[in-house]
């Protein structure tokens, strides 16, 4: 059958015609004069950058809760921001899966530690983990610090301890977390927008 560009677009506007019309249940009056809940009426809004990239997109996150001390908000909708300078409200796929994230199952919401010699995960406080962190950092300086190099320049390095910086912070906290480091001795710094 030769179909002509005239009767393509006649068989495709007849077509959606006819479909606008069942979708509407041929009454579109009162179809389009029911009122409509719109999603975010009663939502608190709020301002924030996506965390995966070093173009810190900028989010909109809708959240329900009457914002009592004893209740815990629901983050139910994220959508770019149209105000932002760098994003301009759009997301990439990572960004625009964030709701996905915050909602898995899979996520985790606590610090967790394997010991060595089993294969079993184990829940800590907060106030532990940062404890065995520091403890760690600490250990590793104490035995492999080099102070000075073969030909007995000063360099104060720590090679075998590096540093993951996040991208998504200001520029006061990436200077801190530079001054961090380097205090430390650290030479091995990297950032998360090259990973």
């Amino acid at each position: 059958m030769q179909v002509n560009r005239r009767q393509f677009f006649k068989v495709c506007s007849g077509g959606m015609a006819g479909t606008t019309l069942a979708a509407l249940g041929f009454a579109p009056g009162a179809a389009l004069a029911q009122a409509r809940q719109y999603k975010l009426l009663r939502a608190r809004e709020i301002r924030n950058t996506c965390p995966y990239c070093s173009v810190g997109c900028g989010l909109l996150m809708y959240s329900m809760g009457d914002g009592a001390g004893n209740t815990r908000n629901t983050l139910f909708h994220i959508e770019g921001d149209p105000d932002h300078p760098v994003s301009r409200g759009a997301l990439c796929p990572k960004g625009a899966g964030l709701i996905d994230y915050i909602h898995s199952e899979d996520r985790l919401h606590y610090p967790e530690v394997r010991e060595p010699g089993t294969d079993k995960w184990k829940r800590i406080s907060w106030e532990e983990a940062l404890s065995r962190i520091a403890r760690h950092i600490k250990d590793d300086r104490d035995a492999n610090f080099v102070e000075r190099n073969a030909e007995g320049v000063t360099v104060n390095r720590l090679p075998t301890l590096s540093m993951m910086a996040s991208t998504s912070t200001t520029n006061e906290a990436g200077f801190l977390t530079q001054k961090l480091t380097r205090a430390l001795g650290l030479i091995h710094v990297d950032n998360i927008a090259r990973v």
